[in-house]
């Protein structure tokens, strides 16, 4: 993405130059990003084929600018049509609406959604009729949208990972459950999560040939 961004403005720079020595120089450059770029996409592609590709990103105390629309979109294309979401803390309100907005950046699209599993656990209080009922609202929700939701509970889930049928698997280390509290209900991020200060945590991404069904 870089290289394609520096080519897209040498590409302007040429346009505005008269300089023909400028604008050969400029051309040069170009064809070199343009090897380089495509050399990445092989190499990319390659250890997506190999199962080794594995990106990481690092969300640092108090950032911003980690939606899960800037985190899960590049991954999201028209092949991706069923999604696994494994996650033990889809429980009290605030994760119950972090699930909903996940579901809801996949209705959106560019993706094909047809069908979402979430694999969860039940709430040990007094809250688990809260998240039965909420999610069977979701539930229904989505089936207006024109998707599945298949719901499954477990005592033992710990690990937090989402999957796709597209071979693409993140791994979040808090979940979805990533954003901090708003300091208010009429404060910036309250509504725009990508000005909503978040936990540290890491992301790891993987590609794998098999997704792993429930």
């Amino acid at each position: 993405m870089c290289y394609q961004e520096g080519i897209d403005l040498l590409l302007q720079v040429v346009k505005a130059t008269k300089d023909e020595v400028k604008k050969q120089h400029y051309r040069q450059k170009i064809s070199e990003y343009m090897t380089r770029a495509e050399d990445i996409k092989k190499h990319i592609e390659k250890e997506k084929q190999d199962g080794k590709y594995h990106k990481q990103i690092k969300i640092d105390e108090n950032a911003t600018g980690f939606s899960y629309e800037k985190l899960f979109q590049e991954y999201l294309n028209e092949i991706v049509t069923e999604v696994w979401v494994e996650d033990p803390y889809i429980r009290h309100v605030h994760q119950l609406y972090n699930f909903l907005r996940f579901c809801e950046m996949l209705v959106k699209g560019p993706c094909k959604v047809k069908t979402i599993h979430l694999l969860t656990s039940y709430d040990e209080g007094s809250g688990k009729i809260q998240q039965i009922s909420s999610l069977e609202e979701i539930k229904q929700s989505l089936n207006n949208h024109g998707v599945t939701l298949n719901v499954s509970f477990s005592s033992s889930i710990h690990d937090r990972e989402i999957r796709f049928n597209s071979g693409w698997m993140i791994k979040i280390g808090r979940g979805l459950d990533y954003f901090k509290k708003p300091q208010g209900r009429f404060s910036i991020g309250y509504c725009d999560f990508d000005l909503r200060p978040c936990h540290k945590t890491t992301v790891d991404v993987f590609h794998t040939k098999h997704t792993k069904k429930t």
